[in-house]
């Protein structure tokens, strides 16, 4: 049957595909519009299986805040050039999937992609924008963080993105901190909250390092260990968030800093995720 331009069209508003993959789905479906539609789904799989082994190190950072701001989630969409990242589609697309996720409660990125979405799910839904799109495309952080109040920050690239928990907030309005240690997340990076929480891998590596420093430094066989424990400590100064020196103020800690803001304040845990 002949194909009209308004049966292309129609076509395109229902699944946002491109014009000219319209029409070839609708020819090759002779005008059917719902064997037309799997046709481009089906295009959407095969140019997902085909970049399936590219890298996808641009994207958007989203956050949102929920339960009084007592949980906060976080999700980042990435795909494989700055072009399509910068898209206000994409965009959105970004942030339909964070609200989705928030309103059903989904804690895991398999469970976002599971989530049914204008009568498919999720998954679908990413296979067919990657076949409009023909760029890799997925749900790479899916987190979640729960504690007296969580507070969020989005780095203004919208690349980077941290949520803060803060315990211990007797009520204050500890906002102000909760930004202001969010920030220092983000520039910063420690690797944990404090040295209680740096795994023992980490350590074994710090510790190899500092013994290998020391050697080439011609330091004493008997004395390695020792100087590598002291090197360790230096470590956990300057990468773990409570001992770090307060970029605002290096003449205190995180933690002094934010005892000082209400008395007990301190963090229970973050999720800094970063694109790129």
């Amino acid at each position: 049957m002949a194909i009209t331009a308004q049966d292309v069209n129609k076509l395109r508003l229902m699944t946002g595909a491109g014009m000219m993959d319209c029409k070839k789905a609708l020819t090759e479906a002779d005008g059917d519009f719902e064997n037309a539609v799997d046709i481009l789904r089906k295009k959407g799989q095969k140019v997902s299986a085909s970049r399936a082994d590219r890298e996808t190190k641009e994207g958007v950072v989203v956050t949102r805040l929920t339960n009084g701001n007592a949980k906060g989630i976080l999700l980042s969409l990435t795909c494989e050039t700055d072009f399509v990242a910068k898209n206000e589609g994409f965009g959105s697309f970004a942030n339909s999937l964070i609200d989705l996720a928030v309103s059903n409660g989904s804690t895991t990125i398999a469970e976002v992609l599971a989530l049914p979405m204008e009568g498919s799910t999720i998954a679908e839904k990413i296979i067919e924008m990657t076949g409009k799109i023909g760029e890799k495309i997925e749900i790479s952080h899916y987190e979640v963080v729960s504690a007296d109040q969580v507070v969020s920050y989005v780095h203004s690239n919208g690349k980077l993105g941290v949520l803060v928990g803060l315990v211990n907030t007797s009520g204050a309005n500890v906002e102000e901190a909760g930004k202001d240690v969010a920030m220092q997340i983000a520039a910063m990076n420690p690797v944990a909250v404090d040295k209680d929480g740096v795994d023992a891998t980490t350590i074994e590596r710090e510790i190899e390092i500092g013994k290998e420093q020391a050697r080439a430094e011609g330091k004493p066989e008997d004395m390695l260990e020792k100087i590598a424990l002291g090197k360790l400590q230096k470590f956990y100064k300057e990468s773990t968030l409570l001992s770090q020196q307060f970029v605002k103020d290096n003449s205190k800690s995180i933690a002094q800093y934010l005892d000082g803001v209400s008395k007990g304040l301190t963090v229970n845990t973050f999720k800094r995720i970063s694109i790129g």
